[in-house]
């Protein structure tokens, strides 16, 4: 066991020293990031007034034409280049050429708003309705995307006020339908080439934790994000005359029992770990009459490829043999949807000083993978990519219940806006000032 152990030590050694000699932390320009420091906190407050504003009148993936106006809007008047409508969908695309030549650096913010009922009361609620999925509901900003929305577009202002110190083009990515897998948002932007030429690319998410913290992590940080559906077929019939019918219902929630042994009995979790999960489920009108079919649909998260076909192939069995043992039939569908979302090691390792310098007493340190799935995952694929988290819980909220994203009670504090307009500057002054990204590790 020792000699395993020293071998493993020597390994982590070598690796964090390639890491090292490959890609050097940028040294700080103090001057700079005060400039930043300074003008960033000349913009806080139209940040938050942006953020209420995109909050108040959420919109739906592939429907954020308000939201991409305004974003629009805001770019022109700072004199940068913009592109509408990008990939046939509501994205917006800002370039800001800096008066030196240099790299490519693209910036990211997601747009979109959920279906969920906003439960918070604040001056700025949601009270926007709508249906979805042939069911009335409210739509809020749930997942916190107003908040990346504003503090991207407070960082073209504060990047576009330095143009005459930029060496290099920044490009700031406005993605709708994050939330709406499996295409996503990331991918028609992509189609449409708004990431030729990009030489790495950063992005942040808020969620729940010690207001002003941020937590980063190389390699794979979010699961991949499949969509499925199974509509179960049996025979309409007369609630008090069962024997007459095949009651769709009951064979239903024999498969949604039996789905939970895939992950539970069927993987070997020690390699990675999986999730499946029922979201939602529908069949019936009445309560004295069996429907002739019941849908499900729900979500499957894994990191490992051969873990995430085994898991489809299961699904597809357990549904149809129960479905059959029981009269029934299943249709399964599963939308292969998000890759995993990885983080270049080199990039983290190059710029996760700087992420440290921004936090300042809240800090910044590494933090764990998540289940929850991310089309920046597909930008990651285009080039070198640096994903990061901000914490955005209000000081006093209990952290052990505060609500998480997508929950109708998820709020973020508006005091981590200028953390985050701060953090993606500095990235991405960073990033061009030190010449793009570093050489892939070996």
């Amino acid at each position: 066991m020792r000699v395993v152990q020293l071998v493993i030590g020597a390994l982590v050694l070598t690796c964090t020293s390639s890491v090292a000699l490959i890609a050097q932390p940028v040294i700080a320009d103090a001057a700079l990031s005060a400039e930043i420091d300074r003008r960033t906190a000349a913009i806080a407050d139209k940040v938050t007034a942006w953020r209420h504003d995109i909050h108040q009148h959420p919109e739906l993936g592939y429907a954020e034409k308000r939201t991409a106006g305004i974003v629009a809007a805001h770019l022109r008047s700072l004199g940068i280049e913009v592109q509408e409508n990008v990939g046939g969908i509501p994205g917006v695309v800002g370039i800001l050429h800096g008066a030196k030549p240099g790299p490519t650096v693209a910036l990211r913010a997601d747009m979109d708003a959920l279906p969920v009922t906003e439960m918070v009361d604040l001056p700025f609620k949601s009270t926007v309705r709508t249906v979805y999925n042939g069911q009335e509901t409210g739509v809020m900003h749930a997942c916190g995307h107003d908040m990346h929305t504003a503090m991207l577009m407070g960082t073209a202002e504060v990047l576009a006020g330095l143009k005459d110190r930029l060496p290099g083009t920044v490009k700031f990515l406005f993605q709708p339908a994050e939330e709406v897998p499996p295409r996503g948002g990331a991918q028609p932007m992509i189609d449409a080439g708004v990431m030729k030429g990009v030489d790495g690319v950063f992005g942040l998410h808020v969620g729940t934790g010690v207001l002003g913290e941020m937590h980063y992590k190389p390699g794979a940080l979010n699961a991949s994000a499949d969509g499925w559906r199974i509509v179960v077929h049996g025979k309409q019939g007369h609630g008090a005359m069962p024997a007459r019918a095949v009651d769709p219902i009951v064979v239903s929630a024999e498969i949604i029992t039996a789905l939970q042994t895939i992950v539970s009995r069927e993987l070997d979790l020690t390699v990675a770990p999986a999730v499946v999960t029922v979201g939602a489920i529908h069949g019936g009108l009445r309560e004295n009459i069996i429907p002739d079919s019941v849908w499900m649909i729900g979500t499957i998260r894994t990191f490992d490829a051969k873990m995430r076909t085994t898991i489809h192939e299961r699904m597809k069995r357990i549904a149809e043999n129960i479905a059959i043992a029981h009269g029934a039939t299943a249709d399964v569908h599963i939308d292969v949807g998000y890759p995993v979302t990885v983080n270049s090691a080199a990039m983290v390792a190059k710029f996760f000083p700087t992420l440290k310098r921004v936090a300042g007493t809240a800090g910044a340190s590494e933090g764990s993978v998540s289940m929850a799935g991310e089309d920046f995952s597909r930008f990651a694929e285009q080039a070198p990519g640096f994903f990061f988290n901000l914490s955005v819980t209000p000081p006093g909220v209990d952290l052990k219940t505060a609500a998480s994203n997508h929950s109708p009670l998820f709020q973020g504090d508006d005091r981590a806006l200028p953390i985050g307009v701060r953090a993606m500057s500095n990235m991405a002054m960073d990033f061009l000032r030190s010449g793009g990204a570093p050489k892939p590790i070996p």
